[in-house]
C-alpha cells in the first residue's frame, strides 16, 4: 500500500463525477468547480455515483499523477458535509480509502496545559 506525504493537503469533490474523465477533465473540475489550483501541493479526490471507485489527482514536479482504486463488493463512505469542497488530512484520506467513515471518527481534543500539577 502506498502512503502519501503527511504535509499534502487533501480536497474531496463532494458530488460524483463521470469516471470516463481523465487528467484534463479533472484538472478543469479542480479549477472551475472546486476553485482550487491543480498545481498546488495537494491531492484531489473524486468518486463515482456508486462510490465503488475513487480517483486521486495530484501534481508532482513535472506532471500529473492519476490513481484509481476500485472496490469489488463494497463502497467508499464519502463524508456527508455540506461544503462544496471537503478538506481532509492525508491520514483521513487513507482511512477513507481503507473503508472507514471519517465523519464517525472522533479524536480526543488537543489540550494545552500550563503546569503539571
Amino acid at each position: 500500500m502506498f502512503r502519501l506525504d503527511s504535509d499534502l493537503r487533501v480536497y474531496l469533490h463532494r458530488e460524483p463525477v463521470d469516471f470516463r474523465a481523465g487528467i484534463n477533465s479533472l484538472t478543469a473540475l479542480v479549477e472551475q468547480s472546486m476553485q482550487l489550483d491543480p498545481f498546488a501541493r495537494a491531492v484531489f479526490a473524486f468518486h463515482n455515483r456508486k462510490r465503488n471507485r475513487v480517483k486521486l489527482l495530484l501534481y508532482e514536479r513535472s506532471g500529473f499523477w492519476l490513481m484509481l482504486k476500485r472496490l469489488e463488493k463494497d463502497h467508499f463512505v464519502w463524508p456527508r458535509r455540506k461544503q462544496a469542497v471537503i478538506e481532509l488530512t492525508t491520514e483521513q484520506l487513507h482511512w477513507l480509502l481503507d473503508g472507514i467513515d471519517v465523519d464517525a471518527m472522533r479524536r480526543h481534543p488537543a489540550r494545552q496545559y500550563h503546569h503539571t500539577s
